[in-house]
């Protein structure tokens, strides 16, 4: 099978040569076009959830994005974060991410390995007193990470800070396109708002992350490469390996 062009559901990276060299050593063209955003929500729609930012003593924190709509919601509510205020982090990124928001230094921060498990183990015996605030996405019902709290006892109330926005792509015809590679449920969810026709046909779609197996799975795409593995470190690569199977 002849693969002419590939379209990548993220935004154009800086680094290209991963890219580039598939490009060049293949003779494909490859697009890229987010299927959707992230916003924050607005603080009506925040206050939808009857969450007060005033009563609790620590935030858990799985991304930059949450970390934003956290200190916008507030602003936008004129409460002040104490300094004594504990964040917990997935990731040390996501921790590193708080500088531009607070001064890190001054304040008492702790970060994971991006499981949810770790934020647990972070908070032990040692901070089981704090009442949690953990962020989430509207769209995910971090159900994961809220029994993992229950589990272990701890006072807690999830509540979204984001949501996903659905990109206009009507104008994007998927079937120019011979592979697709998709990340999230939410390019899934914004396939389906934008094509609610739509049949795969001769598509090879690329799974890169570990939720979107599943919602691909559940609206019946099948999937050609799931990624990332030990074996496919990165999108790029699971793009190669499928090229060179369709080129067999």
């Amino acid at each position: 099978m002849k693969i002419n062009k590939i379209l990548v559901a993220q935004q154009k990276p800086v680094n290209m040569s991963p890219y580039t060299s598939l490009i060049q050593k293949y003779g494909v063209e490859i697009d890229f076009h987010r299927f959707f955003n992230i916003e924050p929500l607005t603080a009506r729609e925040f206050r939808a959830q009857r969450v007060n930012l005033s009563d609790f003593t620590a935030v858990a924190f799985s991304s930059r994005h949450t970390i934003d709509a956290f200190f916008k919601l507030c602003d936008e509510f004129r409460f002040k974060v104490p300094e004594t205020m504990k964040y917990f982090c997935t990731t040390e990124a996501v921790a590193m991410y708080l500088q531009k928001h607070i001064v890190y230094r001054k304040r008492k921060i702790f970060y994971g390995n991006g499981t949810a498990q770790s934020i647990i183990d972070l908070v032990g015996t040692k901070h089981k007193g704090e009442k949690f605030l953990i962020s989430t996405s509207d769209s995910s019902s971090a159900k994961t990470i809220s029994a993992l709290f229950e589990a272990n006892g701890l006072d807690f109330v999830a509540a979204a800070m984001v949501k996903p926005v659905f990109q206009d792509m009507k104008s994007v015809n998927l079937h120019d396109y011979d592979i697709i590679v998709l990340y999230n449920p939410n390019d899934v969810n914004s396939l389906k708002e934008n094509f609610p026709d739509f049949e795969q046909g001769d598509i090879k779609f690329i799974a890169y992350g570990r939720t979107i197996v599943r919602a691909m799975e559940e609206e019946g795409l099948t999937i050609e490469v799931a990624a990332p593995t030990a074996e496919v470190p990165s999108a790029a690569k699971a793009i190669e390996i499928c090229l060179k199977g369709l080129a067999q």
